[in-house]
């Protein structure tokens, strides 16, 4: 398993994920109010992109920020989709790169399966596991069986709650998307967005820049 450290004492509330619905977005704004990172839905599927990934980034890493994509994971090939999601997001190497696996209202859902074929992808093309975003749904599709290959990517826990619950495949969550904005404990805005899905790191800075390899 790969977590990244887990025995951490120290929870920083630093890092937003942003798509197209989040309309206005000043990022000179967001870094000077705290926040170090920020993960972006770069593609849906096959062959959806977001129409606002490119020129964000842009801006978030000309402003100082950390810059990390994700990709909504849904039902069919997902090797095709992992390339379609490298092809968009064309990672550099201080790029952090997430799989999102919820459910799909709009279509098929991605299986477990399909999860397993999208990291191993992406670890094979990058060197690097990627993060693995997931709540609800990772919990009903695994129970308490930890013999996934999932279990290489560090835990990003989807989850608007008081209370941390790890699927058993993970020693402990390394983000913690608590709130989306509305619902979920505060603070629920940030300066230069408004209110946004907040996540906290299990960790310092300096264990941050790691898992940022910044």
């Amino acid at each position: 398993m790969s977590n990244v450290n887990s025995n951490a004492a120290v929870v920083l509330n630093v890092v937003v994920d942003l798509s197209h619905h989040n309309a206005n977005v000043d990022f000179k704004t967001v870094k000077q109010n705290g926040i170090a990172g920020i993960i972006h839905k770069a593609t849906q599927g096959p062959t959806y992109t977001d129409p606002t990934y490119t020129d964000r980034k842009k801006q978030a890493v000309e402003a100082g920020l950390m810059w990390g994509a994700y990709h909504f994971g849904t039902g069919g090939d997902a090797v095709g989709q992992a390339a379609h999601f490298l092809e968009a997001v064309q990672p550099g190497p201080n790029d952090l790169l997430v799989l999102d696996f919820e459910e799909n209202t709009a279509g098929d859902t991605m299986t477990l399966q399909e999860a397993e074929d999208f990291v191993s992808y992406i670890h094979e093309k990058t060197g690097h596991w990627p993060g693995f975003y997931s709540g609800k749904d990772i919990k009903d599709a695994l129970g308490n069986r930890t013999d996934t290959i999932l279990a290489n990517c560090w835990f990003w826990l989807a989850q608007y709650g008081s209370r941390a619950v790890v699927p058993p495949a993970w020693k402990t969550w390394t983000m913690w998307q608590y709130t989306d904005g509305n619902i979920g404990p505060g603070p629920h805005a940030v300066n230069g967005i408004g209110n946004c899905d907040r996540d906290k790191f299990n960790g310092d800075m300096p264990a941050l820049r790691k898992l940022w390899r910044y």
